[in-house]
């Protein structure tokens, strides 16, 4: 199975088992020229809040060499890494997962989501994100971090 297609396969089945729902696609947001044709169209526009990008990552938590990163182990990387470049806050689920790596091998493993929003005019945002990503695989001996991105219409 291709990278791609494991990224995809260990999104479809995190989505399911943390019954998280997809963003709002850029191109489904309503435009002010759009006269809302359904009543979720219209709850939509009504809603307060403004558009923001939502990140969320995707760890795995198996050590090559055996055994699971702890929650502790997990816990300090956040406050060494994530929480420096997200200090405004983040939202940190467990789940439980499978992909396939690069050997074929399916892996079944605990597994760390974290979800970050930002507004659009955060410059660092994906540099950031990037950096997180990388640190994570470098620390962890880490094959892939998955990340997925979309819009969603926040308000606090």
């Amino acid at each position: 199975m291709s990278f791609t297609s494991r990224r995809t396969a260990l999104a479809v089945f995190a989505a399911a088992a943390l019954g998280l729902g997809g963003g709002v696609a850029a191109s489904a947001v309503p435009t002010a020229s759009a006269a809302p044709s359904t009543p979720e169209a219209v709850a939509f526009q009504a809603s307060p809040g403004e558009l923001w990008k939502r990140t969320e990552l995707y760890f795995g938590t198996t050590k090559p060499g055996g055994g699971e990163l702890t929650d502790a182990e997990f816990a300090a990387f956040t406050d060494k890494v994530v929480t420096p470049r997200f200090p405004d806050g983040f939202t940190e689920l467990t789940g439980r997962g499978q992909w396939r790596g690069s050997d074929g091998v399916i892996s079944r493993e605990k597994s760390k989501v974290i979800v970050v929003v930002y507004p659009f005019g955060d410059r660092d945002a994906n540099r950031e994100i990037e950096e997180i990503r990388t640190d994570y695989k470098k620390a962890f001996a880490q094959e892939s971090v998955l990340r997925t991105d979309s819009v969603e219409k926040v308000s606090f």
